[in-house]
């Protein structure tokens, strides 16, 4: 199920690209991903609601919070950096998301890392410019791209760690789905502030996508993350997540003809090697 959702979830970046050759823009695929999530999300956090104890007050504007920065801005940023840079590259910055969790404890939170995390950090680090240097060869942009997309991993970063109390007293599921809808409606009513209702006006082709975006990249992946988080715990869960950004590599030659260079595979080695080595690491 780690396996299988972690391909899912990486497989958007892949989605967005193709929608991008019918000329849609970021706000585009953001909108009509999360326009048609909402309602699989708002009926399982009905279902949560259900068998959970209310919330107390104060977690209300918690949830909106996370909502907001761990799956609008987060995603938004990352959707807008796709226009620009191959989508194997996009999935080995955010899967630095680790250590930037790390290094905002180390710096705001006075955490200790140890040497083992520091040499991590690292070759994860060295990994990610290889690639990089690599592809800013191909376009002016990519540097630009590159930005966005790290500015949606230390987003999603910080959710991580203000969710960390929530999530013990909540429930991971009926954070997500709470926080997935929170989301969902900002980035509906952000696309009705930025586009008029006839941009929805779109080629049929660009629904079937937005669909496959919503059930099989959103949705699913979600939910089989977390249920392999119940299963086997998040560590594990974790270390099944390695296969994302091998996954993209090779879907993005398929589906986009994305080249794989000896490079990319080095840089995508190192990269796993860090973060699987701060995985390892017992908290």
């Amino acid at each position: 199920m780690a396996v299988v959702g972690a391909i899912f979830f990486s497989a958007k970046a892949i989605v967005a690209k193709l929608m991008y050759r019918y000329h849609v823009d970021a706000v585009m695929v953001l909108s009509l991903r999360m326009m048609l999530s909402l309602p699989m999300f708002a009926a399982l956090a009905v279902w949560q609601a259900r068998k959970s104890p209310p919330l107390a007050k104060r977690d209300y504007g918690r949830i909106i919070f996370l909502g907001l920065i761990g799956y609008y801005l987060s995603s938004f940023l990352d959707f807008l950096g796709l226009q620009y840079i191959s989508a194997g590259l996009e999935r080995l910055i955010l899967f630095l998301t680790p250590s930037f969790v790390l290094l905002i404890s180390f710096f705001f939170l006075k955490r200790r890392v140890t040497l083992l995390e520091w040499g991590a950090l690292l070759v994860s680090y060295a990994g990610t410019a290889l690639v990089l240097l690599h592809d800013l060869r191909s376009g002016s942009n990519v540097l630009l791209g590159s930005t966005l997309v790290l500015g949606a991993a230390i987003s999603y970063g910080l959710y991580l760690i203000f969710s960390g109390e929530l999530v013990r007293r909540v429930g991971a599921m009926r954070l997500v789905a709470y926080a997935m809808c929170v989301s969902s409606i900002a980035c509906i009513v952000q696309f009705f502030i930025l586009r008029a209702p006839s941009a929805l006006l779109v080629p049929v082709e660009v629904y079937q996508l937005s669909l496959i975006n919503a059930v099989f990249c959103t949705v699913l992946p979600v939910c089989l993350t977390m249920v392999a988080v119940a299963r086997i715990g998040a560590p594990n869960a974790a270390q099944a997540g390695l296969v994302g950004p091998v996954s993209t590599l090779f879907l993005g030659a398929m589906l986009l003809d994305e080249p794989i260079t000896m490079i990319q595979l080095i840089g995508t080695a190192l990269v796993l090697s860090g973060i699987y080595m701060l995985s390892r690491k017992k908290v």
